[in-house]
Order: structure tokens, then C-alpha cells, then sequence
């Protein structure tokens, strides 16, 4: 049934039995699109852990990998250790294979949201379910990946968002994460109101976004690189711990401004197949707004990371990121 779990939420399908038993555990559906699992035993020191997928619906390589993981726990290859709630984010995007219907679901996750629509009405329900499992389970540990793939190409093809917020991240983290082949981190400087957000922000998870290659249509996708990804989905879904590596392996960035698109005539100086990490010179203009005037880069050189010209207005358009050292093992 898991196997099938992804399509037939698609599908919309009303006959699959919301409640049932798999391997180690038994699995239980809240809602649309939502898929809480629950193990028989599990160690006190496993996480609770949230695995969100397609909260933009043309991002499908995660939506394959996670449900590839599902398909071996159901087929016994895994045994359910920790408790895991499982979300497939904006259905209606992924039947269409945009990125959003109406509005982008991944600007919405805050508890004073007072917009309404569809996306509007997910995001409520998304935050009342993380809501709902880690208080079910509040003695445990909180997790949260949110798995993307980014609009164009990257520098680096597999990297991490640190969302903003008071929990400090765990060196075990770096090293999970490390493990999993992420070859960059990138730590957002103030709040963002995505999905990864919303659990660091509201329940001190640890918590990130993680982007994992480029989105392509369903099939177009190349697994391969996302192998250690996919080991670690095996992992936290058995309770076990993931494969370590040295967290000094992976590049780390931060966020030093955000370009928005404040009028119709904006513009982003650069071609739009610019991949993300691109590097630009002192005195290279990289946008022209016609309320908000232009932008140079200062000084320093600046790195471009999600460029997007065509985003709503008031929406952030780009992030403009700078290197900075590893967290000291300490950190």
C-alpha cells in the first residue's frame, strides 16, 4: 500500500484504507497527502521526524527518492524504528506540474497567515499536522528535512538551507548531512516563512531545506547522486543513525542581502540559465527595479543563489551570499 501511497494521493483516490500495519509499525493517514507512521518499538533516542516533499509540484526527483524508501519499508527490506510523519505538500501543483497554482506555498508557513486560496488553506493544514505529531511526541528529539530541487543548474548540485532561528544546529546534523553527499550549506539570515522555517521556528527542530539537484518532470529524474540521500531516508525511517561524514567537506555560505522585485519593471542582469553560486565582481549591477532603483555589487564579491525574475510582486527575486568558515566542532 505504501508503495502506492504517492500516486493514489494524486489521484485523489478515497478507497485507500487510512489505517493499516507494516513492517515494525503501523501506518495511519491524517489527511490529504499526509502519511503519519508509527513503529511498534522504537529507541527513546530516535527523533520524530518530518519528511516533507513537493511543497513546489514540479520539484519530483524527492517525491521519487521518498517513495522509494516507502516502497522497501513495505516490502520488509526496512523495519519502521522511529516515529515519522510523511507529507506530499502541494497536491494540486503536482497534479498540474507547476511549481504553484495560485501563489508560492513556500512563503506561507507562519501562524499569523492571513491570506486565503488554496495554497493558503495547505500551508494551514501542513503546519497543523507538524503541529499535532511533534506534540503526539514531545518527548522526542524534533527533525525536519524539507527536500527541493532548485529551479536551474548549481555549483553545487546537492546544499542545504539553515533556516533562521534560535535552535542552534547540532554538529551531529553537519555530519548526517555531510554523509549524505550535501556538498554546500547555506544559513539564511533572517526569517523566511518556509516549511523548514516554520519547525525550527515554532518547535526547535532541527530543520532544513535541502535542494537535491534540478526539477525535472516524473521520469526525467536521475537517482544515482541522490543514493546517499536515499540512505539516509532509510535510516531515519528504521530508527538507526545515518552515515557520518566530516562536516569540513561541505562548503558553507551566508546570506548578506535579498534582491525583491518591488515593481512590474524589474529585472534581474544576468541570464536567466545562471546557475545558482555563480560569483559576480565588485561594480556588476545585478538588478534594475523601477521603484527600488538598482543594484551593485559593493566591495565584495557576491554569489547569486535562487534567481528567480519572475516571482510574484513584493517576492524575493534572489539571494545574494558570501563564504564563511565550518561551524567549529563545538558549534
Amino acid at each position: 500500500m505504501l508503495a502506492e501511497w504517492l500516486e493514489q494521493s494524486l489521484a485523489g483516490d478515497a478507497s485507500m484504507p487510512r489505517d493499516g500495519e507494516l513492517a515494525g509499525g503501523r501506518f495511519h493517514m491524517p489527511g490529504p497527502g499526509m502519511l503519519e507512521l508509527t513503529p511498534f518499538s522504537d529507541a527513546p533516542e530516535a527523533p520524530a521526524v518530518v519528511l516533507s516533499v513537493g511543497i513546489h509540484g514540479n520539484e519530483t526527483a524527492p517525491i521519487e527518492l521518498l517513495g522509494a524508501s516507502l516502497a522497501r519499508l513495505e516490502a520488509g527490506l526496512l523495519t519502521l524504528g522511529s516515529p515519522v510523519l510523511v507529507i506530499l505538500g502541494n497536491l494540486e501543483a503536482i497534479r498540474a506540474g507547476t511549481r504553484f497554482v495560485e501563489t508560492n506555498l513556500n512563503r506561507l508557513f507562519r501562524r499569523d497567515l492571513a491570506e486565503t486560496g488554496m495554497e493558503a488553506d495547505r500551508a494551514r493544514a501542513l503546519m497543523a499536522a507538524v503541529d499535532a505529531f511533534f506534540a503526539h511526541h514531545a518527548t522526542r528529539r524534533r527533525l525536519h528535512y524539507d527536500l527541493h530541487t532548485a529551479i536551474r543548474g548549481s555549483q553545487y548540485p546537492r546544499f542545504v538551507v539553515e533556516p533562521h532561528g534560535a535552535a542552534v544546529t547540532t554538529p551531529e546534523q553537519w555530519q548526517w548531512l555531510a554523509g549524505a553527499d550535501i556538498q554546500a550549506v547555506l544559513h539564511q539570515h533572517t526569517h523566511s516563512w518556509t516549511f523548514s522555517h516554520y519547525s525550527k521556528h515554532y518547535h526547535a527542530a532541527q530543520a532544513f531545506t535541502l535542494e537535491l539537484g534540478r526539477a525535472l518532470p516524473f521520469g526525467d529524474n536521475d537517482l544515482a547522486p541522490l543514493a546517499p540521500m536515499g540512505q539516509m531516508l532509510d535510516a531515519l525511517l528504521a530508527g538507526d543513525t545515518p552515515r557520518k561524514a566530516d562536516a569540513s567537506r561541505m562548503t558553507y555560505f551566508r546570506v548578506e542581502h535579498e534582491l525583491f522585485r518591488h515593481s512590474e519593471a524589474f529585472r534581474l542582469c544576468f541570464d536567466d540559465d545562471t546557475p545558482n553560486f555563480t560569483e559576480f565582481a565588485p561594480g556588476t549591477c545585478l538588478a534594475e527595479d523601477a521603484q527600488a532603483g538598482a543594484f551593485t555589487v559593493g566591495e565584495t564579491p557576491l554569489r547569486v543563489v535562487f534567481p528567480n525574475a519572475r516571482v510574484e510582486l513584493g517576492a524575493r527575486a534572489a539571494l545574494l551570499v558570501t563564504a564563511t568558515d565550518a561551524p567549529r566542532s563545538g558549534d
